[in-house]
């Protein structure tokens, strides 16, 4: 490993609530009227600062005449999950990668990124002549008002090696930029019952869910979560509504501390699913939520303790491992394949002006692990934008969902989350391509070997499996994957990543096994549009 010192940017592009002015950067500053950049550049990594008196700033631009190789493949990173379409691609000028990229040549590979938790959202675009940095530093979608503060945007990391494959590149390179992970201190795995009842269930359907969970990892030593997902909530409505209030149950779910003594009592770990920022509480002021939608505000002081007491609520149940889900949408207002390339749109602000975007995320997400950590609970977060959420949550659902319909969807965003995020796994974060969906309209060929694929990796395995609905064999299987994950000694990676966005071949100490994904019938017709269409949109999960 070679640290490549990046210089000082050739030209410097800021966008104000005023418009655009750029010039050429010189003496380590740049100044526009009340506005000043400062890049500071040494053999490891380079700083970049802004501050600003009263302008309200947006976009911070950096451009470095540097030839880019034509003969690299490059793979980026997602904003936050991915959505089947992260893979290695020539030079693509046109091409926005957020966070970092590296590139992968015969003879080894770079990376240039940003340090994990910066101050603005941050990505990067190459050419044949060059490469730049896009520091978005908006509050909601208007300038941010620093008051003259001077905050530091993002710390950059450039990194060269040799004679190493893309994967050892890749990990390696994750590495760099994240020295402080937050990690389990064992495997994490189990099951969540979404994909079966996606959201139609009751608390004696989670107690004989725990019962079978109970059965197929017995003799574990490491024991499973039991994790409840969406519909135990008061004012859920199926395919309608699934956000809160979150300090009670419904009618099904009449006493949540009891179903989380029951999972313990089976020596299985209480889990449980939560949308934290919608929540249609009425005692709730209109101070605390956003203007766009409805959702809290984290940026406000009021509206973040009472997601804390949300949280202390759920954990003080007995629950062990929190899975929040749907806050970069419910912040920004788009999903991630929608921000091309900006995460939110123009126009709108947070209760707090003089913080960013980036730093009103991790002070969500930093509350979360701080109420989370007086109980000794995990973090999971669905729907979380990863770059920010390193150091602040022990696992991250790296892609988005899987089905328990449509192998299809399992193929295109399981496998490839797997396969393309996988360099981040034990460096940012444990990482969850998501759910084994067992169901009767998905061959069983399939899910076995996404299983296997899953529990070989090393990563989270949770599977959703309505309770004796398999057959003998298909269990014996299951549990097999389930004793491996549990263990978590195998560490499968793919071998055929730079050649497709579906690897067919996965390789670890023990050899190397190619697995079959495609159905040869073509993608199906789903016959129940209504709920295909619930499910592909997000509305559900």
């Amino acid at each position: 490993m070679l640290p490549i010192c990046i210089g000082e940017p050739h030209q410097i592009t800021v966008t104000s609530d005023r418009g655009n002015e750029s010039g050429t950067y010189d003496a380590r500053h740049l100044w526009f009227s009340d506005t000043q950049i400062v890049v500071s550049p040494d053999e490891s990594s380079t700083s970049v600062t802004l501050s600003s008196r009263q302008t309200g700033i947006k976009i911070v631009s950096l451009r470095w005449n540097l030839s880019m190789p034509k003969d690299a493949l490059y793979l980026g990173d997602e904003w936050e999950r991915g959505y089947g379409t992260m893979g290695f691609h020539n030079l693509l000028s046109n091409r926005f990668m957020p966070w970092y990229f590296i590139a992968s040549q015969a003879d080894g590979g770079f990376g240039y990124g940003v340090r994990v938790r910066p101050n603005a959202m941050c990505f990067w675009q190459i050419d044949a002549e060059g490469i730049t940095l896009v520091l978005d530093v908006r509050n909601g979608g208007m300038g941010v008002q620093l008051h003259g503060e001077h905050l530091e945007l993002a710390t950059i990391i450039a990194r060269k090696y040799e004679n190493a494959t893309a994967m050892q590149t890749a990990q390696q390179f994750c590495s760099a930029l994240c020295d402080d992970p937050l990690l389990p201190n064992k495997p994490v795995y189990g099951s969540n019952n979404w994909y079966y009842a996606y959201g139609d269930s009751t608390e004696r359907d989670i107690m004989q869910d725990t019962d079978y969970l109970a059965k197929l990892s017995e003799g574990n030593d490491n024991r499973p979560y039991m994790i409840i997902d969406d519909g135990w909530q008061i004012h859920h409505r199926i395919n309608n509504y699934n956000g809160g209030p979150w300090r009670e149950g419904n009618s099904r779910f009449p006493d949540m501390q009891r179903l989380a003594d029951y999972m313990r009592d089976k020596s299985i770990k209480p889990g449980i699913w939560t949308r934290l920022l919608l929540n249609d509480d009425p005692e709730i002021p209109c101070s605390w939520r956003l203007k766009t939608n409805g959702c809290l505000d984290p940026s406000c002081p009021d509206a973040l303790e009472y997601i804390a007491e949300d949280i202390r609520t759920m954990c003080g149940w007995g629950y062990r491992l929190l899975k929040h889900d749907f806050s970069t949408f419910d912040l920004f207002g788009l999903w991630g394949f929608q921000m091309n390339p900006y995460v939110t749109h123009d126009g709108w602000h947070l209760y707090d002006r003089t913080i960013t975007n980036a730093q009103m995320v991790k002070r969500f997400y930093a509350r979360i692990h701080e109420e989370t950590a007086r109980f000794g609970a995990l973090v999971l977060g669905c729907n979380t934008i990863g770059h920010l959420g390193a150091g602040l949550m022990h696992i991250q659902r790296a892609g988005d969902d899987t089905s328990g319909i449509d192998w299809e969807r399992t193929r295109q965003m399981g496998i490839n989350t797997l396969a393309f995020r996988l360099p981040q796994h034990r460096r940012f974060f444990d990482i969850d391509a998501d759910c084994i969906g067992i169901g009767p309209t998905i061959d069983w060929k399939f899910n076995r070997q996404w299983a296997e694929v899953v529990a070989n990796s090393g990563t989270p395995f949770f599977f959703s499996a309505k309770p004796e609905s398999l057959t003998p064999a298909m269990e014996e299987d299951l549990r097999k994957a389930l004793r491996t994950a549990s263990i978590g000694e195998v560490h499968a990676i793919p071998l055929d990543w730079q050649q497709t966005d579906c690897p067919e071949s996965w390789g670890d100490e023990t050899g190397i096994k190619k697995y079959m994904w495609f159905d040869q019938r073509g993608l199906q017709f789903n016959p129940n549009p209504t709920r295909s269409i619930a499910i592909l949109s997000n509305i559900s999960e």
